[in-house]
């Protein structure tokens, strides 16, 4: 059956005009959705430190990467639709002072309940400003340039894992883990002002009616993409967020080494996302049962190679490869499941990613705290093997 648009809903022209902003608007968004993935994900690095500042265990401190994901799961569709008659250059300025606010609350916090209150914060601007900014590019470039404009706003994602997270897990090591996220608050603060200068005026084209996000779940296209979307998503982040425990315990690398892998890994992830972007745009179904083979393989491997300092490097290489193209891959099959409804594709997408992500920390945290961390990267491989297998069951064309 087709597929209810927001656009039929308002009895709106389903093509947005373009607002002109160009590539510098392009690469403010891109810029704040790397501020969100930074801040998003910055714990990972530095997740003993915290713990042990506040006297919690590894599981416990996973908390922080549990909450923004499952707020953010919420927040998606609630904000996206109760704002959907607002400028969404508006919103995303909100948006980014609340999480520079946030940063500098966790910086402040005497104690770890205030910590988890700065990352609800944070999990409110996941799903607002990721909802908004990721279906913005063909408002802000010419129509022929909205698919390069997508991937460059998508490299965010890698770019957050080999600068910000590296680069935070660095200052943590040299001057406490407070002073990274006062870093990171300043550093969205420049965003804030970015936004402001750069982005034109975005009134709301399309509203995202709960009616719209109801009829495109219905549609076997998105519930197919849910589905592996949820497996890769849950197996990657139930071990990422407790890759420092692994190296630290298994691999018995020191800070700087920790510091030195996670930057690999982030590299990797660029590559990994610039290989994915040229081929998804063909065969976003293959490009994501590849990553999470690849997924799956490196995350079995751990507890056995993992064990030396080059086997490690090697296959968190892979690692990283593989996990740069799924977000590109997983939106862009979202978007191409609702051509004509792309904010609320990009609800769908962010609710369902950001969800996944807590459950995966949250469930990997009990397992972690229960067993070991090799046990932990053996559970999720094979996650990330049920997904390949989904793969090789449904042979739907791409």
């Amino acid at each position: 059956m087709p597929t209810p648009t927001a656009a039929s809903v308002r009895g709106r022209p389903s093509s947005p005009r373009p607002s002109r902003g160009g590539w510098a608007a392009v690469v403010s968004v891109t810029l704040g959705i790397f501020a969100i993935v930074t801040t998003e994900i910055l714990p990972i690095g530095l997740l003993t430190s915290i713990g042990a500042d506040f006297t919690v265990s590894d599981g416990m401190a996973g908390l922080m990467m549990t909450m923004p994901g499952f707020l953010a799961a919420i927040a998606a569709p609630l904000v996206t639709t109760a704002t959907a008659r607002l400028d969404r250059r508006l919103m995303l300025c909100l948006f980014t002072l609340l999480l520079a606010l946030a940063n500098f609350l966790a910086a402040a916090a005497p104690d770890y309940w205030l910590v988890l209150v700065s990352r609800v914060m944070v999990g409110i601007t996941i799903g607002g400003f990721w909802s908004i900014g990721a279906g913005l590019a063909e408002r802000l470039v010419p129509p022929r340039s909205a698919g390069r404009a997508t991937a460059v706003i998508f490299s965010a994602v890698p770019l957050g894992s080999v600068l910000g997270v590296p680069a935070g897990t660095l200052v943590g090591d040299l001057a406490g883990w407070r002073t990274a996220f006062t870093v990171m608050g300043v550093l969205t603060l420049g965003v804030l002002v970015m936004l402001l200068r750069l982005v034109p005026p975005l009134p709301p084209v399309r509203a995202t009616r709960p009616s719209v996000l109801g009829g495109l779940l219905r549609t076997p296209g998105i519930r197919l993409a849910l589905l592996l979307t949820f497996l890769v998503v849950l197996a990657h982040f139930g071990a990422y967020t407790y890759v420092t425990p692994f190296l630290e315990r298994v691999t018995h690398a020191d800070g700087g080494t920790v510091t030195a892998l996670l930057l690999l890994y982030g590299a990797a992830g660029i590559l990994g996302n610039g290989l994915g972007g040229a081929w998804v745009a063909r065969r976003p179904r293959t490009v994501l049962g590849i990553a999470a083979a690849l997924i799956a393989a490196a995350t079995f491997l751990l507890p056995v190679l993992g064990r030396w300092d080059a086997g490690a490097v090697a296959l968190l290489l892979v690692w990283g490869v593989a996990y740069g193209a799924v977000p590109v891959a997983s939106q862009t099959w979202f978007s191409r499941a609702a051509p004509d409804a792309p904010e609320a594709a990009s609800v769908l997408f962010t609710a369902s990613f950001q969800a996944t992500i807590s459950t995966g920390a949250l469930l990997g945290g009990v397992v972690l705290d229960r067993t070991s961390p090799a046990t932990l990267m053996l559970l999720c491989g094979g996650t990330a093997a049920l997904m390949v297998l989904a793969v090789a069951v449904r042979p739907v064309g791409d």
